[in-house]
């Protein structure tokens, strides 16, 4: 049996597509039951479970073979530091209890460094913490998802010009579809090697530059958009402007502070990088309207 957190999402949405279609025993782990029909639907069994509730966890993941995790972060949180700590402290309390052979933890690039990072800090805590299970681990490095453009793709398309938290324009960065994660997430689940500890890195078929997006969505809408740098004087206003917390603004900053200094990207001489299929384009498509 296979129990997936964050069965809704895009990443635990086609894990466990992957997984069903070849066969596999699911057990979808949900928040809100009126959910529950879509994944019985595929065949999968359904577990309710909050994951703030530690007793209920339990029991939704208890006698899974391999339990799939991912922690949400509320962007509205006053303090979505310490509210991502709890819950990755809740959730490791439940898989210590429950004990399943294998954990594969969805993570992020850059989880390794220890210090300024912003949101990426907490997946070097979900880390921190998965590592003192019993349970064998996996940690699936997620680069940057590409579906995160679609934020400002119609900024883009309305004014031509794309807005950037990457700079420079003509620095290339790794991202990835959320939904070839997903599928990585199944093949490792299904090949799983008997390694105490593996660590894979997903990224996409190449990498892009602001510039190359900006070019993508240019080609999609058939009108000129290029790509502009945000001042980083502006960040934390047009983040807020967002609906985003202050505390998960200064998450964000931090985040992109680190990536244009070049500190996110994958592990070096640590694992592997298995590349999904989707190009940029196949991600954007389906937010642009020309």
């Amino acid at each position: 049996m296979f129990a997936i957190l964050g069965a809704t999402g895009k990443i635990g949405r086609t894990t466990i597509a992957a997984l069903r279609e070849r066969g596999a025993p699911v057990r979808a782990i949900l928040r809100d039951r009126s959910r529950s029909q879509e994944f019985a639907d595929l065949g999968c069994e359904v577990a309710i479970a909050d994951i703030a509730d530690v007793g209920a966890l339990t029991e939704a993941i208890d006698g899974a073979r391999a339990v799939q995790v991912i922690c949400p972060i509320d962007i509205r949180a006053a303090d979505a530091r310490a509210e991502m700590l709890r819950l990755i402290e809740t959730m490791g309390e439940a898989l210590d209890k429950a004990n399943p052979e294998l954990v594969l933890a969805i993570s992020d690039y850059g989880a390794e460094v220890k210090s300024g990072t912003g949101i990426t800090l907490l997946f070097n805590a979900l880390e921190a913490r998965l590592r003192k299970l019993r349970s064998r681990t996996i940690f699936l490095r997620s680069a940057e998802h590409m579906e995160n453009w679609s934020r400002v793709t119609r900024v883009a398309v309305e004014t031509g010009q794309l807005p950037s938290f990457h700079h420079p324009l003509t620095k290339l960065f790794p991202t990835v579809s959320a939904f070839d994660v997903g599928t990585i997430a199944a093949d490792l689940l299904l090949e799983d090697d008997g390694a105490r500890l593996r660590i894979v890195h997903a990224e996409g078929p190449r990498r892009y530059t602001p510039n190359d997006v900006a070019a993508v969505i240019t080609s999609l809408v058939a009108r000129p958009v290029v790509a502009r740098e945000l001042p980083r004087s502006q960040w934390e206003a047009i983040l807020t402007r967002g609906c985003l917390s202050e505390s998960y603004t200064r998450l964000v900053t931090e985040l992109y502070e680190a990536h244009n200094a070049g500190r996110i990207d994958a592990e070096r001489d640590a694992g592997e990088i298995r590349r999904g299929t989707s190009e940029l384009a196949d991600a954007l498509r389906r937010f642009v309207t020309p």
